[in-house]
Parts: structure tokens; sequence; C-alpha cells
């Protein structure tokens, strides 16, 4: 046995017969105090070196006949229900997440917001709401973080008081504790949904249409290099793992990010994630690092979470030089902006370049640009799809393919518009031919969309 007692039928009628004495509920002070001490006296039952064998359906089991001989034995007046929300909730410290696991359970929350360990929001549909859900204090809560850091080997402490994590199911987690965060530990989540989305579901959503999706799928196959724009939560990084789809799958693939997200499917992906320092500030390693060490690995394509600093530079000169097809993010509020963006961050990066043929770098490095917006009602579209065409003077000359023309709002605060072509064929058209991937020409026509 794992918990080194047994479970008789005794025990349980004993319970059950206090049960049919008292019907009340457990105060939330005092379910939080006998939760924190069955926790405490089950983990000296407990031998740890045994149950790393076992299954978790097995361990829940044995917690399970520990925590309800712990309650007789302890002679604890509690009502059945609670027995059933302590076993729960005891088995989700020590096999999951504690509180979490109830909202990371939900497929229809996308987003869970901790402000503190008693206020908690999720999203749903692109609408906030607050949450129900509570852990007995900040202390609990830092645990939780810092269980999740752990298991991806990172830390998070007062010498270290920010951490950027992923769960196991690629979910992906910030967090910051005090003496940074005043009120508490805060952390955010965004969710991924089980069943990885398609372009068919943006499509059905109405964040592109058909049309949009056509194009975007040949450019992809095409090996052209594409930039994806958009704000906080826009739904940049899954729109690159849904056109990462399209990438063939006898190319080698390597992704470079500073939490793993992406879940690409191809068979020949080698994925990086960054480091951070230790605590004498030595040991990190960023995404510049690992973009010079994947140009040795014989990549066929790039595909590079975001681009947030130096490492800006390395992908144009990457994009330049023979690795075709590569795919970003950015964080900028439109197509125009992003470019504007990547010149400033090349500036930060303490690289001296005239700004001319720093451009003009720019301008045959990247080919598309895509921007996703998230709307006022929560809505996530693609908002225009650009097509940089070269040089006019010293100014990078850019051209709209597809735009979303919003037409105002509805009485119920929906976002009101279509997607429409703007009628300008894009000049890549030839190349995509030539490359296997031709579109159709009327895909391109104003009244086509």
């Amino acid at each position: 046995m794992t918990i080194r007692t047994t479970l008789g039928n005794s025990i349980k009628a004993k319970i059950e017969y206090r049960n049919s004495e008292r019907s009340d509920i457990i105060s939330k002070n005092d379910f939080a105090s006998i939760k924190g001490l069955l926790h405490s006296k089950l983990l000296d039952q407990i031998d740890l070196a045994t149950i790393e064998n076992m299954t978790s359906s097995e361990l829940k089991e044995q917690i399970e006949e520990g925590l309800l001989l712990l309650v007789s034995s302890l002679n604890l007046v509690v009502s059945e229900a609670d027995v059933s929300k302590l076993i729960a909730a005891i088995q989700n410290e020590l096999i999951g997440l504690g509180p979490l696991e109830v909202l990371i359970a939900d497929p229809s929350i996308s987003d869970i917001l901790i402000n503190n360990a008693f206020n908690i929001y999720v999203e749903r549909k692109g609408v906030l709401e607050r949450s129900k859900i509570q852990f007995d204090n900040n202390a609990h809560l830092l645990k939780i973080i810092q269980k999740i850091a752990s298991r991806i080997g990172r830390r998070i402490d007062e010498s270290s008081p920010m951490v950027d994590a992923r769960l196991p199911d690629g979910s992906r987690v910030n967090a910051i504790i005090p003496p940074l965060a005043l009120d508490g530990p805060s952390m955010s989540i965004r969710r991924f949904s089980v069943v990885p989305l398609t372009i068919s579901n943006l499509v059905h959503g109405g964040a592109l249409t058909e049309q949009m999706a056509l194009v975007l799928a040949a450019l992809v196959k095409a090996k052209i290099n594409i930039l994806i724009a958009g704000g906080t939560g826009s739904g940049k990084t899954t729109l690159l793992n849904i056109l990462s789809s399209y990438i063939p799958e006898n190319e080698r693939i390597i992704t470079i990010e500073d939490a793993a997200e992406l879940r690409l499917q191809q068979p020949h992906v080698v994925r990086l994630e960054t480091r951070q320092s230790n605590i004498e500030g030595q040991g990190g390693i960023d995404q510049r690092s690992l973009l010079h060490n994947c140009l040795r690995m014989r990549p066929d394509r790039i595909v590079l979470g975001e681009i947030r600093g130096a490492e800006v530079l390395d992908m144009l000169q990457a994009m330049n030089t023979g690795h075709d097809g590569s795919l970003t993010t950015i964080h900028a509020n439109s197509a125009r902006e992003a470019v504007v963006r990547i010149e400033n961050m090349v500036g930060m990066a303490g690289v001296s370049a005239v700004q001319k043929s720093l451009r003009q770098q720019i301008a045959s490095a990247i080919s598309i640009v895509i921007h996703i917006s998230r709307l006022s009602d929560g809505q996530r579209k693609v908002t225009s799809i650009s097509e940089i065409v070269g040089m006019e003077g010293e100014m990078i000359s850019m051209q709209d393919i597809f735009v979303f023309n919003q037409r105002g709002i509805s009485p119920s605060g929906a976002v009101l518009g279509e997607h429409v072509a703007t009628g300008i064929r894009l000049r890549l058209a030839d190349k995509l031919a030539t490359r296997g991937a031709t579109v159709d020409e009327h895909l391109f026509v104003a009244s086509a969309v």
C-alpha cells in the first residue's frame, strides 16, 4: 500500500452515520482549515517512492482511502458533501494544480486571470467574468505558481519574481509575485483548445473568409516570409500555429519560443525554448542565441514565436539568406506599425544602420504582413492582409490585399462589418504559380468576398 493504512467498511459506515445526523455544510474558513489538516496528515502517510510508479487513477484511489480513514480517526464531523469536496480538493492539490483544475477542465474558458488568491477572472467567448473559484490564501497561490514553474525547470521567488512558463497542454503562463506585485501573486493563463484549431474554425467563426484562407495557405506552401501582427490576446500565436499546418511534412521545421506554445503536427520538428538566468544572473539563453544556433541546424523553415528584441536583426538576415517561408509574430496595432516597430527594434539592438538600407532589408525579407485584432465585442478577426511590394524612395511600399471594413456596432454591442478584397492583385501571384501554389485570379476581385 502506498498509504500505510487500510480502509474498512466500518469506517465508511461511521462517516455515513455522522452525516445522517448533520445536514449543515461547514463554513468556508472551517473547510480551509480542515483541508489543511487532512493534507498535512496525509503527506505524513504517503510513501513518495512508491507513488512515482502509480497511475493517476490509482493514486486518486489511494488518496481517497487515506482521507476517509483520517476523517474517521480524527473524529471530524463533516457532511457527506463536504467529504467529497475535501477529497476532490486534496486530490487536485497533490496531483494537479489545486483550485485551478476546475477552471482548466472547462473547455469554454480561453483565459484565466488571477489578480490574487481571492480575485480571479475568466474569459469565455471574448467576455470577462468573475469566477467563484478562490485559493486559500496568497501563500497557497504562490505554491501553485512555483509548482507550475518547477515542472519545466524554471524558478520564481523574491530574487526572480517573474516567470514565463507553460502547462502540460501547452497553455501559456505568466506569473509575477511580491515585491513586484503589491496585492499578492498574480498569474495569467492563456488556454489552448484540447483539439487544435484549424483554418476552417477561423472561417466558421468569421475571423477571415474562405478566399483569404486559400490565399494564406498558398503563401505558406510557396515559402513566402510572413509576419503576423496584433495586440495582446488578439490571436497571433493561434493564427501562427494554424498557418504552420500548411508547411509540407517533408520539411525540417525549427521553432524558437520564450515559452513553448506551438503545437506543430508535422513529423520533422525541433522545438527550442529560452532559458532564464540563474540566481547569479548567469546561464540565461535568449531567443537571439537560439536563432544563431538554429541557423547551424539546417532548417527548411524557421518559426519564431514572437520577435521583441535584438533577435529581429538575425531573423531579417535569415529571411534574406535562403531561409524562405519563415513565420513570426510581433506586437503592433496595424501592418504599417509592425514595420515601424521592426525598425525601432533594430535600433534598440544597438546596431547602427542607414535608415534606407535597413528599410530595404526589411522590404526584401518580409513579403506579407497579416494584422489580427481583438474587437470591442471580443471577436478576433484578421483585419488586413498586406503585401510589401518594395521601396518608393526611402519609404517601404505596402498594399492591402484584403481588409475588414467595420460599419458600426449593433445595439447589443456586436461589431458590424465584413471582409472585402481591395481588388489589388497579389504581386507574388506569379511566384506562387512557379512554386506550385497557384491562386485563382477571382480571389482578388473586390466583389468576390
